[in-house]
């Protein structure tokens, strides 16, 4: 079938699909570097073993080692991806040289970073940021629920540079920088004192959200966990902690859902519009969690669709949702990994554009379920694949990219 046939069916089905193409186009998807190097980072011994609830699996070869091998592969990724693509940092990745010798988290600066500005700026990228609250020797496991006051003094700090990092990012890019607060801070077993981290984890985040910033250019975002690798037992940063936090600092943060972090019978497709009805914008880390945070590659399943039909649905593509992916697979190609995972949220994302949605909520509003179980099906068989066909050819990226990726391997990666 060609597009002006798939263009036929959908348009007997109420949807236009030259408008959906036009919006997908504008989606920004933020493109998490870590994938890249199994977020080892630059700041820290490569070699040392990932720490503070983080763990990767696989030694696939050709893991970027260096600042120029990581923006090579992303180079190798943008050139098969289409869409509106932003960077996405770890604070870990600041690139030191001569002229910016290494400095410890706490002391970065935004020069640590012009290298992926100056990146970003050729490519015509914004660029998102995290600070890096794991695989450092000043995790006591603790951070900055630590009850010691240097350690939380250091972390606050890390922090605070990290928002002077983001507003910097922003202010170069022209692109607002969604900045990101996780911890694996918690405990193996069950703790004694469950109260106290969470107050010193809401103090310290209270002081490094006293950092000046322009809430409209650098987003600060609070993000929860259910549990991590060696935090089994309890944990700091909640779903309820974190969700609590956002809500009564509306003004200067937005809450982050991250669908693998939380347990196995909850979806974020259905916390979407309940925070929506609260929270002006909202941010997303998509990933696919098999049993638990496992990290895998996004798929183009199930609740990848419902995710990004809530976004549409609930209009998020209008400035409400921010989307990032996070997951890092050191099992499999590292650019097909990344490659696979960005074209599987813009095909949910799609997907969810190409369903007549006001005439399905109609339905459910006049309590005609027949009529909507009966369409809901039959779009499921729709000819989605043509459009999606037509959206890569306006983009100029490649149907099939298995075969450049293996090129890249054979020419570069393997002689790493």
């Amino acid at each position: 079938m060609s597009y002006s046939d798939a263009k036929r069916v959908y348009a007997s089905f109420g949807v236009d699909t030259d408008k959906a193409l036009d919006k997908l186009k504008s989606v920004s998807v933020s493109l998490h570097c870590w994938q890249g190097d199994d977020v080892r980072g630059f700041d820290t011994d490569p070699n040392k073993p990932l720490t503070g609830g983080i763990q990767t699996t696989g030694n696939y070869p050709g893991r970027a080692r260096t600042p120029e091998e990581l923006m090579a592969d992303i180079d190798e990724v943008l050139k098969l991806v289409p869409g509106k693509i932003k960077m996405n940092l770890h604070a870990s990745y600041a690139i030191f040289d001569g002229e910016n010798p290494w400095v410890d988290r706490d002391k970065l600066e935004p020069k640590h970073f012009k290298k992926w500005v100056d990146f970003c700026k050729e490519r015509g990228l914004g660029c998102d940021f995290n600070p890096t609250f794991f695989s450092h020797p000043k995790c006591d496991p603790l951070t900055l629920s630590s009850p010691n006051e240097e350690t939380r003094k250091f972390w606050i700090e890390h922090g605070k540079a990290s928002i002077r990092i983001s507003q910097y990012l922003a202010e170069e890019l022209g692109q607002p920088c969604v900045m990101n607060i996780w911890t694996g801070d918690g405990f193996k077993d069950i703790p004694a004192d469950r109260m106290g981290p969470r107050i010193r984890y809401k103090e310290a985040i209270d002081e490094i959200l006293s950092e000046p910033y322009d809430f409209k250019l650098v987003k600060p975002t609070i993000e929860s966990k259910v549990f991590g690798i060696g935090v089994e037992a309890y944990t700091v940063g909640s779903a309820e902690f974190a969700l609590s936090y956002a809500a009564m600092n509306i003004d200067k943060c937005i809450p982050l859902m991250d669908n693998g972090h939380y347990h196995p019978t909850e979806v974020v497709s259905d916390k979407i519009p309940a925070l929506l009805a609260f929270f002006p914008e909202i941010a997303l880390h998509v990933t696919r969690p098999i049993r638990w945070d496992s990290d895998h590659v996004v798929l183009f399943d199930d609740e990848t669709k419902e995710i990004c039909r809530e976004i549409v649905r609930c209009g998020g593509l209008d400035g409400k949702v921010n989307i990032a992916l996070d997951y890092f697979d050191a099992s499999i190609n590292r650019i097909s990994a990344w490659v696979t995972g960005v074209r599987n949220v813009q095909k949910s994302l799609l997907f969810a554009l190409l369903q007549p949605n006001d005439e399905l909520k109609k339905m459910q509003d006049n309590s005609d379920f027949t009529q909507l179980m009966v369409v809901q099906e039959e779009l499921k068989t729709a000819p989605f694949y043509d459009v999606w066909q037509e959206f890569l050819s306006r983009e100029n990226k490649p149907s099939e990219y298995f075969a450049e990726v293996k090129r890249y391997e054979q020419e570069v990666l393997s002689l790493r």
